[in-house]
């Protein structure tokens, strides 16, 4: 039996079948906790084709799961990196779309921010940006098929489409931290999940959540630089990452070289201030294997170290024996001793490099 025994948040992508959508699965798990179903907005960003526009940010229906006393079961949203799946079934959505959904787009990440705290998630494609046009003084625009808010001088603030055929299928599980019986919790969102006919995507990975806080030293995050820089291959073996899921990539080589460099206290700053300063430029992405952005910014959104590399599935166990072997060689990146580079072994054997890596015995 594996075991966790850090607190953990875990995204898990699934997709419902055709005919299907992830508020489905988030009403069943809600009736099965006697609680209720929250509808939100969840923030995500596609590339652009538009000239001129390198990336559309969009808010997207999501469904927030909470118990009888109003605790966080799970979030349940969109997820622009599984498309192969709807490639059959792809093309613009209908003037309703799906159930009535649709998606709000804006080309500012300000913008989108703002629109997001004047916009209801409940209502209606044609009002959605009633409360948005009111902001900026002015009516919005109402066509056949979309809502667009231009401000006072005609530039575009944000355009309600109808969801795209298709994209009420994917479904991101989004657990709040879980402190026990980690597989147990996430048995109780798949089971569900399994049969009502939801499925692993082709594109599917499973992220993995951990406490941001003892990683901001200068021994601690070395290492985890250390381990998914040197170790990525052997890490990607053992784990069976997905090689079709999109957004992963290694960490930048400057920042390996930058961590092997002496951080010691000064004066003026400790050695963890001058080199969380001096990783920030480096090209640090949440799209890595490990995403180490909110341990180099002084305003976390998310404070945590969150490991992506994990395949998609679908069994909370096969899940929780993945997560406890990321959970012990982080414990291991918790020891202020470098980690080594792999050896030869690794080559023939990754399983049995990284148990040497850990210092377990066979």
């Amino acid at each position: 039996m594996h075991e966790l025994t850090w607190r953990t948040g875990f995204e898990i992508e699934l997709l419902a079948p055709a005919g299907s959508d992830r508020q489905a699965l988030a009403d069943e798990l809600a009736a099965r906790c006697a609680g209720r179903v929250q509808r939100s907005f969840h923030t995500d960003s596609e590339p652009s084709a538009v000239p001129g526009v390198g990336v559309f940010r969009h808010l997207s229906p999501a469904f927030d799961v909470e118990d009888a006393a109003g605790r966080p079961v799970a979030r349940l949203v969109d997820d622009t990196t599984l498309e192969a799946d709807l490639a059959a079934g792809r093309g613009a959505a209908g003037r309703a779309g799906h159930r009535g959904w649709y998606r709000v787009l804006c080309d500012d990440a300000r913008l989108l921010r703002l629109v997001e705290r004047h916009a209801d998630p409940h209502a209606p494609l044609a009002t959605v940006l009633d409360g948005v046009a009111d902001l900026f003084g002015v009516t919005a625009d109402a066509f056949p098929a979309a809502t667009r808010v231009n401000d006072a001088t005609g530039t575009t603030v944000a355009v309600a489409m109808p969801l795209p055929r298709g994209r009420e299928r994917p479904c991101e599980v989004v657990t709040p931290p879980l402190e026990h019986d980690h597989a147990a919790a996430l048995e109780r969102l798949l089971g569900p999940a399994r049969e009502l006919g939801f499925t692993v995507p082709h594109e599917a990975a499973v992220h993995v959540h951990v406490d941001g806080g003892p990683f901001r030293r200068v021994g601690a995050f070395a290492n985890v630089v250390r381990l998914f820089g040197w170790w990525r291959d052997v890490l990607w073996s053992t784990l069976g990452t997905n090689p079709a899921c999109r957004r992963l990539g290694p960490l930048p080589a400057a920042l390996l070289a930058l961590v092997e460099q002496p951080w010691p206290d000064d004066a003026g700053a400790s050695g963890w201030a001058r080199l969380q300063a001096a990783a920030r430029p480096v090209g640090l992405t949440k799209f890595a294997d490990v995403n180490l952005t909110q341990l180099v910014t002084d305003r976390p959104v998310r404070d945590t170290v969150e490991v992506r590399l994990l395949p998609g599935d679908l069994d909370g166990n096969a899940i929780v024996r993945r997560a406890a072997l990321v959970e012990a060689l982080l414990t291991r990146c918790l020891d202020d001793r470098p980690l080594p580079r792999p050896g030869e072994r690794a080559v023939d054997d990754p399983a049995a490099a990284l148990d040497d890596l850990l210092g377990v015995r066979r």
